[in-house]
């Protein structure tokens, strides 16, 4: 039953004799208390913070229709949120997340300490509970989750099925100096250097982060435009610009969102070359988007990556312990990222249609997989996604 409030279960999982309740709303504000408290502490990523969530709702406009929140509580005592999205993919009913791929993963809202104590059959049925009353979708897909949380592994492993697919990257010290010391061998310091003295050539550089919504304005809007020039130049879909998502990043960072948005800008002569997009939780730091000048001249002098060296030699020494890089790999992450996380798609069919469209998701994944390690096949499968972008296909998640 979808409302404000749904019937609570009783049950015993575990042997813990807690009694189970579950309610289900379609307005965020029902479930406000119970969401600021489950991440009073650290999240896993911007797309659990309640204030992100709801300022996505509003921005893309989601009717109510279309919003599942179900909160869990064990004795009376919030222990876990599933924040969902009901749409429609490829003609396909699809409870999933909200943000898709804007965020570098998800997970249920939980309170992590609880959640292990219930040990594997406990959440089993937790999950189930949780789980059990959904109508009017095929299937749950629930895209990216960490296979570990904060040390403790395996929370999600009793959510449905799931297929390991991709490695979240984190930077995690006390201090610049045990970064620079860990992660730059001397001959990448010598590298570094040799860059930046190739930008400073070109001009006075200066570097700056930025909270106040009106100077970061045109900061954001130069990072789009380069971004489009990226894409652009690679054949890949402008999703930003196609999804029309640069109005909720300019959102964000207005005053009263409730969301921590520092941009990091790196400049020669003024001008914007390189920008980093980052959202604060805690002493947490989460990179939604970066870009840098396609500019011929300024490429000899990596702004992208001088950019980043300056970010990671001013947050580790003012307050942030965890810089999140996102998922996928690639070179800057290679250099920087202690920590690697596997990120695992879970599965709930729901239908008998649902269940057909898991096997058959799952197994064009598997071949994503395998062809990472063949530059053919990759070749083949990108051609296909521009043809299927040509085609209109206006979505930036998809199944």
């Amino acid at each position: 039953m979808v409302g404000n409030l749904a019937s609570a279960i009783a049950m015993e999982p575990a042997g813990f004799g807690e009694r189970i309740g579950i309610r289900v709303t379609r307005r965020i504000e029902d479930v406000e208390v119970a969401w600021r408290d489950l991440t009073a502490g650290a999240v896993q990523s911007p797309g659990l913070g309640y204030d992100f969530i709801r300022l996505w709702v509003r921005d893309r406009k989601i009717p109510t229709s279309q919003q599942r929140y179900v909160l869990a509580e064990l004795d009376g005592r919030a222990i876990a949120i599933l924040p969902l999205h009901l749409k429609r993919v490829w003609g396909i009913r699809v409870l999933t997340w909200f943000p898709g791929t804007n965020a570098g993963c998800y997970a249920p809202v939980a309170d992590h300490a609880r959640l292990a104590a219930l040990g594997p059959a406990g959440r089993a049925e937790l999950w189930r509970a949780m789980t059990a009353d959904f109508r009017g979708a095929e299937l749950l897909f629930l895209r990216s989750v960490p296979a570990e949380v904060d040390g403790h592994p395996g929370l999600f492993d009793e959510l449905g099925t799931w297929l390991e697919h991709e490695t979240l990257y984190r930077a995690q010290f006390s201090s610049w100096a045990q970064c620079d010391g860990e992660q730059r061998s001397r001959s990448r310091r010598k590298h570094d250097r040799q860059q930046g003295d190739r930008l400073a050539a070109l001009g006075a550089v200066s570097f700056e982060e930025i909270t106040d919504p009106v100077l970061a304005a045109p900061v954001i809007d130069t990072m789009f435009h380069q971004r489009s020039e990226r894409f652009r130049a690679q054949g890949i879909r402008d999703c930003f610009v196609e999804d029309d998502l640069i109005g909720f990043y300019h959102a964000a960072m207005a005053p009263g969102s409730g969301i921590d948005v520092r941009l990091h800008a790196l400049r020669v002569e003024g001008e914007v070359v390189a920008v980093r997009y980052n959202i604060v939780h805690g002493d947490r730091m989460f990179c939604l988007i970066s870009s840098m000048s396609d500019c011929s001249r300024m490429q000899g002098g990596s702004p992208g990556k001088q950019c980043l060296l300056r970010v990671m030699q001013d947050v580790f020494d003012n307050g942030i312990a965890v810089f999140d890089m996102g998922s996928g790999f690639t070179d800057e992450k290679r250099h920087w990222c202690n920590v690697q996380v596997p990120l695992r798609h879970h599965y709930i069919g729901l239908t008998p249609l649902g269940a057909v469209v898991i096997a058959a998701h799952r197994g064009f994944q598997q071949v994503r997989i395998w062809a990472k390690a063949s530059p053919g096949v990759k070749k083949s499968l990108r051609a296909l996604q521009q043809f299927r972008d040509r085609l209109g296909r206006k979505r930036s998640d998809e199944l």
